[in-house]
């Protein structure tokens, strides 16, 4: 693979310039849903529309009110049954894929009456052949994005046209048993494999590309972006950072609810003041609280950024008492607040500040009730303290206004992009919009300069799709220097004959079939015309000198754990039958490719070849030093393997049922699996249940001997057991392969190890802990079809340019770097995002433009090679206000999560606690001391555009990869998950990781429209009513938290129960009943799994149980084992401003 400046590809299709392609590879789908699959993202001449995958001309696939998802919305069948023939009717809907052979989980109930049978005889994708559900009578999900009557299908007892098992030529075939055979496995006596068995070894015993798809939970055209926005009741422009106190303050006898006898500090006045930018509107400032009202008075000039001020600290006499029915308001995120004194704040605190401590948190026990909020909290007011602010509607964003880089609207709520010259900030988000011009005043700010990357972001249905260009075999035009790309800021000079370049200034002579004359305003007359000078972002076909090798094809290749856990577990049902049911959803053409392979502490091949009657398997024994047998299909072409391998997978459940193997010899597994992808590259979805135990790479449990073990020797469960799993990955990285991993486990897998083989090939991992069949089949279905049908491309190189006076110091993220200037991505799709840091080699002109450049050459799922250019271009300033003023706080937060999720398993989770803090302290002090105005000492005083800096500080502190709270402390696979998932998340998820949403059930209005999410309620417990319902959502997971007086009727409504006792806590199925209660909170999680892109593992939880703190532990405003409150945090960190100050 050579450098991302030296590939090469095939020559251009013939005729020229290419039309208008698809944003991102993703334009959606006519209302009719009829056309057929395209190449994702860059099919021409469609313009964009509804979000959802391919339509295939589907029948509805639902009934009123649950919307499938990943269809376009379509319903499903009403009376259809999971895995029942068409035309039989059902009573309850289940919404999850697959059950236990036992029956549904705990907490299942049936649903409302049964629906008319009507329309049961339709058939829907994946239906055929009315063969029973797998294992026992798991069924598919007839839940939104859930296609029902997809079970295992497999031939019946005695009926022959099952599988076989092959050995080497000459060996001779083995029948494989059918599915509803005795016979678990094959009879390995008469079995052998291409080598023979050694002395001591067992006989063997018997997991994309670029489409016109979208997010697996689709909602109808037009109800807006699957991105992690926060539409109606979501937060507002939030942002991101992290810390935590140092020290937290020393207990204290006072009683909750009066103040503290001997105070030290005190929150005088929390004027919510907005610092105007000199030239506006002078700001409105506030002078001590008054009983009568507010004292106001208007500065002539105003100088500094925006701010914002809290509560006065300093030392004082008497207060005001709370004034109720005032509150703190404030409009949307780009406009000035409404100011206004704040109540309860002038009560005096000491530093044991026990009166801040809120009742009812789950500080000394999550068991203890929570107040009613008409009780008495505390001295300060929650409710006024700043907050994410939901943003009432669409934001439409124009990336440059007047020839000016425009600041761009918060990652996490809704906006529509139009590009005039910047890229999408959804593509790429700096932490600063406006770049400090030299290093020693970036220091001075404490704010981190680094830029998110994510190439195939979803954009928006009602943007422009990114439009593609072909240069022919010159290809695009290029500075000779960097080998930067042209884009709308090179400046043309000479009568267009020559250009600058503006990343690294050099002039260069343009070619003689791309000159166009110059206007009166000094641009090329054809500038409006032609992309590449007009828009941010672009597509270039390369040119066959970006071409090293033909570009590889689409490979899907699946294995599969089998080993007794996984087959007791339902894991191996489970994944044969979402991988049954993705078929169809994988890239159609010639172009796609697939082959699966199964092991244990053997491994087991699969021929798919078409000339075959049946699938003939082919066994490995050696898990020391795997092989592949040679001349075989192993990979074949979709279009003649499908028959085979559907077969295969309705068969694989029972032919391993009596599988008694504990084994599993996943390193082995891989690196076969690599053998046989070596000449293609491609995928490879790894579908892992238990810890590796045997071959190469074998792991041992090392989380019990953490457990007794000091700070330190705990440190090393989170760094990979050795080296031998990161050396495969390499290796799979140069041939570009790509592993997907999903971990249906029950007990310790050894993340921190296995992590290292995705992280190294652009892949992921999924982690279902512990893995319930009855309601993770659903997700892992869901999961699994989104992995194989969003926005991506392979074998891609990717290199971030910038201007001169900056230089790249580091990237971030899942990738292969052998070379420092590139990385390699065997892929990259539309969730993930690499990080890159800047540092200053040079100073920068005061009001000159700094550039960032990102190139990636990839190739799509057609086969065709493409280099994506995202350019952004922004001011650069040597006035430290100004660089407050611009920064963004979604990605600097994002910035600290990435980093301290890459800190964690090498620094004391105490240490990086602090750091966090400090980091935080610094950002607000340098702001207090250099740019905001006179004022009292003992005011907090908060930058605009960082107010919540201090509160996203708090939540990482208390994230699951930072807190220490030893009751609710991280197993080291949920603390190593979350480190390995924050390395490649976008900044839209960033902030719902640390900081959820929760919504109050039981306050829903009968009326609402289903597409709206309700109110968002703040993370503390004195927002939860005895008498209420709450749904937390955190991007991938939610709870639903049921009150110890929570209303019958609505229990009955949306869980299908007469009383709370009957509530069982534990995952869950989330039921669809004829009820609005009902319908409505199926909307709302619906709606959630939309914009997420991911389908949430529910757990239903009641007051009084004893796994509730999981749920508390999320709610991150309270005071807590894990650390301070919200308030008393606030209060920690202006004493340590005012200990500088002073």
């Amino acid at each position: 693979m050579g450098r991302e400046g030296e590939w090469n590809t095939t020559p251009p299709p013939p005729g020229g310039a290419v039309p208008l392609q698809s944003s991102a590879g993703f334009p959606g789908a006519p209302a009719q849903n009829s056309f057929a699959p395209r190449p994702p993202g860059f099919t021409p001449g469609v313009p964009p529309s509804g979000w959802g995958p391919p339509g295939r001309n589907l029948p509805p696939q639902g009934g009123p009110g649950n919307p499938p998802l990943g269809q376009f919305g379509q319903p499903v069948p009403p009376g259809l049954a999971p895995g029942a023939p068409a035309g039989t009717a059902q009573q309850a809907r289940p919404p999850f894929a697959g059950g236990p052979p036992s029956g549904p989980p705990p907490g299942a109930r049936p649903a409302a009456p049964p629906f008319a049978a009507a329309n049961a005889s339709i058939a829907t994708p994946g239906q055929g052949r009315g063969g029973p559900p797998f294992a026992g009578g798991f069924g598919p999900p007839s839940q939104p994005g859930m296609v029902p009557g997809s079970t295992l299908r497999g031939p019946s007892p005695g009926v022959p046209g099952g599988p076989s098992i092959q050995g080497p030529p000459g060996v001779g075939t083995v029948p494989v048993p059918p599915v509803a055979s005795t016979l678990g496995r094959p009879n390995f006596s008469q079995v052998s494999s291409t080598r023979p068995l050694e002395p001591g070894m067992q006989p063997p015993m018997a997991q994309p590309p670029q489409r016109s798809q979208g997010p697996p939970f689709a909602a109808p055209p037009g109800q807006g972006p699957p991105y992690g926005s926060f539409p109606g009741g979501g937060p507002p422009s939030l942002s991101r950072a992290a810390i935590q106190p140092g020290a937290p303050f020393p207990p204290s006898s006072t009683p909750f609810g009066q103040s503290p006898q001997h105070p030290t500090a005190q929150m005088r006045n929390l004027s919510l003041q907005n610092q105007g930018i000199a030239g506006s509107a002078p700001p409105t400032t506030f002078g001590p609280p008054m009983q009568g009202g507010l004292q106001t008075s208007a500065p002539t000039s105003w100088q500094g950024p925006p701010r914002r001020v809290y509560p006065d600290f300093g030392p004082s006499t008497g207060a005001p008492p709370p004034q109720p029915g005032q509150a703190y308001t404030q409009g949307p995120s780009h406009l000035p607040p409404n100011v206004g004194h704040v109540p309860g704040l002038a009560d005096k605190y000491s530093s044991s500040i026990p009166g801040m401590s809120q009742p009812g948190s789950p500080a000394a026990s999550a068991l203890q009730p929570p107040p009613h909020p008409s009780r008495p909290a505390s001295n300060i007011d929650p409710n006024q303290i700043p907050r994410p602010q939901p943003t009432a509607s669409h934001v439409i964003f124009e990336t440059r206004v007047n020839g000016q880089a425009n600041h761009p609207p918060s990652a996490t709520c809704a906006f529509i992009v139009r590009d005039t010259g910047n890229c999408s900030p959804r593509l790429m988000r700096c932490t600063l919009n406006q770049i400090p011009c030299s290093g020693d005043l970036l220091n001075t700010s404490g704010m981190p300069l680094a830029v998110m990357v994510q190439p195939f972001a979803l954009p928006h249905p009602s943007e422009e799709p990114i439009q593609v260009v072909d240069f022919g075999e010159s290809g695009p035009v290029r500075c000779s220097r960097c080998k930067g790309y042209i884009n709308p800021f090179m400046r043309f000079i000479d009568q267009g004959r020559r250009f600058t370049c503006n990343l690294c200034g050099f002039t260069n002579e343009t070619p003689r079939d791309y000159h166009c004359n110059l206007g009166p305003d000094g641009r090329r007359r054809d500038a409006d015309e032609r992309p590449e000078l007009s828009r941010g972002t672009v597509e270039f076909v390369a040119s066959p000198e970006y071409l090293v090798r033909p570009p590889m094809p689409a490979v899907f290749f699946f294995l599969i754990d089998v080993s007794m856990n996984a087959v007791q577990t339902g894991a191996v049902a489970a994944a044969c039958s979402a991988i049954n049911r993705a078929l169809s959803d994988l890239p159609e053409g010639p172009n796609t490719m697939v082959g699966i392979a199964t092991f244990d502490s053997t491994i087991h091949y699969y021929s798919l070849n078409k000339n075959l009657q049946q699938p003939s398997m082919l066994v490995v024994p050696d898990i020391q030093d795997p092989y592949t047998p040679s001349q075989t299909d192993l990979i074949v072409p979709l279009s003649e393997g499908k028959d085979h391998l559907e077969q295969l997978l309705e068969s694989i459940p029972s032919m391993f049922q009596n599988n008694r193997s504990p084994e599993s010899g996943f390193g082995a597994a891989i690196k076969g699996a690599y053998l046989a992808m070596k000449s293609t590259g491609g995928k490879l979805m790894v579908f892992q249940s238990v810890l590796p135990s045997v071959g190469l790479g074998s792991l041992t449990p090392r989380e019990s001997e953490g457990r007794v073990s000091g700070e330190k020797e705990a440190l090393k469960l989170l760094q990979p057991a050795d080296k031998l799993l990161k050396t495969m990955a390499i290796e799979f990285a140069e041939f570009q392969v790509c592993v997907d991993l999903f971990l249906t486990a029950q007990m310790y897998v050894d993340i921190a190890s296995l992590s290292v083989v995705p992280r190294t090939t652009g892949g992921q991992v999924y982690f279902y802990q512990p893995f319930y069949a009855g309601a993770d089949s659903a997700k892992l279905y869901n999961d699994l079809r989104w992995n194989v049908t969003r926005p991506q491309g392979f074998e891609a190189v990717m290199r971030v340019r910038c201007s001169q006076g900056l230089q790249v110091q580091e990237y971030y993220g899942n990738f292969c770097k052998r070379i420092p200037t590139d990385v390699d991505l065997p892929a990259i799709d539309s969730d993930k995002t690499i990080m890159v840091t800047f540092k200053h080699d040079d100073k920068f002109q005061d009001g000159s433009e700094c550039c960032f450049q990102c190139a990636l050459l990839y190739t799509t799922v057609t086969g065709q090679r493409r280099i994506r250019v995202i350019t952004l271009s922004l001011p650069c300033t040597s006035v430290l206000s100004n660089v407050f003023r611009g920064a963004d706080l979604d990605a600097q937060f994002t910035y600290f999560l990435k980093n301290s999720g890459q800190e964690i398993p090498n620094v004391p989770l105490s240490q990086l606690r602090d750091q966090m803090t400090t980091q935080c302290v610094n950002i607000l002090y340098t702001y207090r001391k250099f740019c905001a105005t006179a004022s009292s000492a003992g005011q907090l005083i908060l930058p605009e555009a960082l107010k919540l800096l201090p509160l996203y500080t708090l939540a990482l502190t208390k994230s699951i990869g930072l807190r220490a709270d030893t009751r609710v402390d991280a197993h080291f696979d949920d603390r190593s998950y979350w480190c390995t998932r924050v390395a490649s998340l976008a900044s839209s998820l960033s902030i719902p990781l640390v900081y959820p949403r929760m919504f109050a059930i039981h306050t829903l209005p009968p009326n609402d429209s289903e597409g709206e999410l309700p109110p968002v309620v703040p993370l503390s417990s004195e927002n939860l009513d005895p008498d209420g319902v709450f749904l937390l959502e955190t991007g991938e997971d939610a709870f639903l938290y049921v009150g110890k007086q929570a209303p019958v009727e609505l229990l009955e409504q949306v869980l299908g129960v007469h009383s709370v006792d009957e509530v069982v806590p534990g995952q869950f199925m989330l039921q669809e009943y004829e009820n609005p209660a009902s319908k409505r909170l199926n909307a709302i999680v619906n709606e959630i799994r939309r914009q997420r892109c991911s389908y949430l593992r529910l757990r239903l939880l009641r007051r009084g149980d004893p796994l509730e703190f999981l749920f508390f532990s999320y709610l991150v405003e309270d005071k807590s084992s894990s650390g301070l409150s919200y308030v008393e945090f606030l209060v920690y960190v202006h004493k340590q401003i005012q200990k500088r100050m002073d």
